[in-house]
């Protein structure tokens, strides 16, 4: 890859595997693609990226959104603290929906928002087609070397220069991928074009079973059964044999409710931070988490970066404007820790 030496100006060459940040169920999640690969499944395949770009290698910031930014003022910080040679926006919002000053309180986002934008639905197959579309802007940018796809809701947990480190440093892509066991979402009519020992999930999200709500929790367990955004990206990778090539953990902290009373209504969602609970203890246990257990495989997935231990996650979600107000009231984005970047692999 190229390298991420401040100030360099040099020509480099674009390789054909592209380390991009994506989002299963905007989250905020990094996945390898061959750009081949996406040319094949693109809407438009005839895309044209050159090979070669001058300057730093930057970070695609892609937000995926219902409208505006909510928490456009702690993201105009996180940029504040960076090179602008090293990152660019791209925002995928409601059709027409325009970016300025009377929308967003943060330059950063004047007028990124893309123009072929297209009407969303949660857990359907649109949200897969919006963030094509933001990933097709922003390869259009041969610069563009990480792409980071982020939900309205999204918050950053380091500085950007820790995450411009954190990831520039791997060779590898992270991406949440696992076998799909437990679950009834593969459907045999799939079979041959999606084989079954391919099949993948993204998300360890998963009604838990409650035998005294007898009809009910199928039901609950049928609403959970229809989001196509949590496998398409990791099952596109294992078809092509690219998995030994990730980092099969997400980088994105998501609590998940475990209640099945409150999700009887509203359906299988992650716990909404506010204020009261997103406080530097809640943060400091995020940021102290260095491995995931995958239940479904029994595997225990150490969190590296180059072969480095570091923490899991770089992200976090669902945060609310008074909890995101808390974060930058702590300074959590304008503090560099490099400490963890050098530690010990377990």
């Amino acid at each position: 890859m190229a390298s991420a030496a401040r100030g360099a100006k040099r020509r480099h060459a674009i390789s054909r595997k592209m380390l991009i940040f994506f989002s299963a169920s905007l989250s905020c999640v990094v996945v390898l693609l061959l750009l081949s690969l996406f040319r094949f499944h693109s809407p438009k395949p005839s895309i044209s990226v050159s090979r070669v770009f001058d300057g730093p290698p930057k970070i695609a910031f892609l937000f995926l959104v219902r409208r505006n930014l909510p928490l456009d003022f702690l993201w105009d910080a996180f940029f504040q603290n960076g090179d602008v040679s090293r990152f660019s926006i791209y925002v995928h919002s409601t059709p027409g929906f325009v970016l300025d000053e009377s929308t967003t309180r943060s330059q950063f986002f004047y007028g990124r928002q893309i123009s072929n934008s297209i009407q969303v639905l949660w857990g359907e197959s649109s949200m897969i087609q919006a963030e094509r579309l933001l990933l097709e802007a922003a390869l259009e940018d041969p610069s563009n070397q990480r792409f980071v796809l982020l939900s309205d809701s999204c918050v950053p947990l380091y500085n950007f220069s820790y995450v411009y480190n954190y990831v520039m440093v791997s060779p590898k892509s992270f991406v949440d991928s696992f076998l799909d066991v437990k679950e009834g979402r593969y459907n045999p009519k799939m079979s041959p074009k999606i084989p079954r020992e391919k099949w993948r999930k993204g998300s360890q999200r998963r009604p838990p079973i409650d035998t005294s709500k007898g009809k009910l929790n199928l039901k609950l367990q049928k609403l959970h059964n229809c989001i196509p955004d949590e496998h398409y990206v990791q099952t596109l990778l294992a078809m092509h044999g690219l998995e030994s090539e990730l980092e099969r953990r997400t980088i994105t902290y998501t609590l998940w409710n475990q209640s099945t009373t409150k999700m009887e209504n509203k359906g299988w969602h992650p716990v909404t931070f506010g204020y009261s609970n997103a406080g530097p203890q809640r943060i400091m246990e995020i940021k102290g988490i260095n491995h995931v257990y995958y239940e479904t495989e029994y595997r225990i997935e150490w969190c590296r970066s180059n072969s480095t231990s570091v923490p899991c996650f770089l992200f976090a979600r669902k945060f609310s404007q008074g909890a995101a107000m808390r974060l930058l009231s702590q300074e959590v984005v304008n503090h560099f820790e490099v400490s963890a970047l050098l530690a010990t692999p377990p």
